[in-house]
């Protein structure tokens, strides 16, 4: 479906093209009684049962999101680049290439990433997403604010033009993130900022001195930290002893060193993405 997309190193859970479907299938109970205002959401090529829903629950699927972002990538000069889904599908995602920020040779990718869902956990929505090239770390900005959203009702009637509208939004959003990330590069950090990053990271209680500590920490705990500084030291060796370098600590070890596998998923929609995003924004205050 996706059939222009580019292809160079990125940790997304499972490379998907999105050439199938669902369907909306009545749920019974063993005696045969149906159970009223539910609905299974099947993927019909795996015959697996995605989500229970409520009886209003409309899916988009993916040859809708599909034809949407075509014609949105057409209005906007945008090209659609990769596709991607987790789990068995239940969360599905497409990206579009949007722009690119260079920095002392390392360069910043910006994409503006699309996300829809068959169990309800998000609706249609889109958002600016960068990820370094050098590293492939990548930085999930896009959704802290989603500025465009679709519900999944029978009602749901998209019109192109309304969701250019918001992805003109999504792209302002992602210049101002250009120039946040230019101005962390050009600004030190001292040993106190670290540490108020590091305790906002690990959700460490503010009274605890990393150093003075350490030994009072929690073995699970310590292990987490020296991972964490690993990948600290070799980005501020990289990209220099500034905010920037401190940030990029981070999102390496979040991309790559958070948990075993991929932390696609956890960083779009869960709390470590949640802690990333809070700390991108304390340090551009500091700035």
């Amino acid at each position: 479906m996706f059939s222009n997309q580019k292809t160079y190193t990125m940790l997304f859970s499972k490379s998907d093209d999105l050439k199938w479907s669902v369907r909306k299938e009545s749920i019974r109970t063993e005696s045969g009684i149906l159970v009223e205002n539910k609905q299974a959401i099947v993927r019909e090529d795996t015959n697996q049962v995605l989500s229970v829903m409520g009886k209003d629950y409309q899916p988009y699927q993916n040859s809708e999101m599909h034809e949407l972002l075509s014609k949105v990538s057409n209005q906007m000069s945008l090209n659609i680049e990769r596709s991607g889904s987790f789990g068995n599908g239940e969360k599905v995602y497409t990206q579009l290439k949007s722009g690119s920020l260079s920095l002392n040779g390392d360069r910043v990718e910006g994409y503006l990433t699309g996300i829809n869902s068959f169990d309800g956990s998000t609706s249609l929505a889109f958002g600016p997403t960068n990820v370094t090239i050098s590293c492939t770390n990548s930085f999930f900005a896009a959704f802290k604010q989603m500025n465009s959203k679709v519900r999944h009702t029978k009602n749901m009637g998209i019109k192109v033009d309304e969701i250019c509208f918001g992805l003109q939004n999504v792209l302002a959003e992602e210049q101002k993130i250009f120039a946040d990330i230019q101005r962390l590069s050009e600004t030190r950090f001292d040993e106190a900022i670290k540490e108020r990053v590091i305790h906002d990271l690990f959700n460490i209680d503010k009274a605890v001195n990393l150093k003075q500590d350490w030994d009072k920490l929690a073995s699970v705990t310590r292990n987490k930290l020296s991972k964490f500084y690993v990948d600290l030291n070799g980005e501020i060796n990289q990209k220099g002893d500034n905010m920037w370098g401190l940030f990029s600590g981070v999102t390496k070890y979040t991309t790559h060193s958070y948990s075993k596998g991929d932390n696609t998923e956890t960083k779009m929609f869960g709390g470590v993405g949640n802690r990333e995003r809070e700390i991108f924004t304390k340090l551009v205050e500091l700035v």
